[in-house]
Formats: C-alpha cells, sequence, structure tokens
C-alpha cells in the first residue's frame, strides 16, 4: 500500500471555492447590512428579480435550498415590505410571492454587489463571466447534467 503526502487545502478545489464564499459574504455583508437584508433575503428576491410570483417552493428550488430554510427570510422580506404573498387564485394551497415596488428599488440597489465584486476581482467583465461560466459548466458536471 502506497502513501501519498496529504493533498495541500490549497490545491483543493473544495476548499478554494469554500474560500471564495466566504470572501464574497465579507464583501456582500457590508453593503447588505447598509439595505439591511441578509444574503438569503438577498438570493429569495435575486429569485424573484428573474421571475416574480413564484411559490416558496420553486424559490426554494432555483436557490437549490429546502423549503423549510425559504420561509424564515420570506417572512421578514414580508415584514419589511419588500415581498407580498399572495394565496393562488387557481389553487389555494399554494402561496406566490411578488416583489413589491419598495423590493424591485432594493434588487435595482442590490446590483452595487456584483459590480464591486467584479471590481475587486481585477478582472474585465469579460474575464468574469467566462470564469462564471466555467464555475457552471463544473457545477452541470458534478450535477450530471449536460
Amino acid at each position: 500500500m502506497s502513501h501519498h503526502p496529504p493533498v495541500p487545502l490549497d490545491s483543493q478545489l473544495c476548499f478554494s471555492l469554500y474560500m471564495a464564499n466566504i470572501a464574497i459574504n465579507r464583501t456582500y455583508k457590508p453593503m447588505l447590512d447598509a439595505m439591511g437584508i441578509t444574503y438569503p433575503q438577498y438570493l429569495v428576491l435575486s429569485a424573484l428579480a428573474e421571475r416574480d410570483g413564484l411559490t416558496v417552493g420553486a424559490i426554494a428550488e432555483r436557490l437549490s435550498l429546502e423549503s423549510s430554510t425559504i420561509t424564515p427570510p420570506v417572512k421578514r422580506l414580508e415584514q419589511a415590505g419588500l415581498v407580498e404573498r399572495r394565496r393562488s387564485t387557481t389553487d389555494e394551497r399554494q402561496v406566490h410571492v411578488w416583489l413589491t415596488e419598495a423590493g424591485s428599488d432594493l434588487v435595482q440597489q442590490a446590483k452595487c454587489l456584483g459590480d464591486t465584486l467584479i471590481e475587486r476581482s481585477g478582472m474585465t467583465l469579460e474575464e468574469f463571466q467566462a470564469f462564471n461560466r466555467k464555475v457552471h459548466t463544473f457545477l452541470d458536471a458534478l450535477a450530471g447534467r449536460e
């Protein structure tokens, strides 16, 4: 049985991506704090900006999270007047979440997060987008998607 030396953490992609996630959250935190929202709330708003009126289940699916994880941020966003929940007119078991005008305004304001990230990365917009596409290709491969 041959023993290989352990792979240094910095050579492990999982650790690099983990550290990148922490660094992004640290970069976003002061801006999110200034907007009065948390990162999970930001993700919910972003999912609704992409497609308004999603159900809590559909938001959870879009974010690869459990519905139970999405309910608290949705409730807090509703209390803050950024989203409203409305029962489906066709199926009253379904509750749809809609951005309010204030929610839409905040989504516009949140564009500064991505801009700041690109700026601090030292990459051009094209390099940054290519990097993001590479990460998506990697995610699709792990998920077994073509």
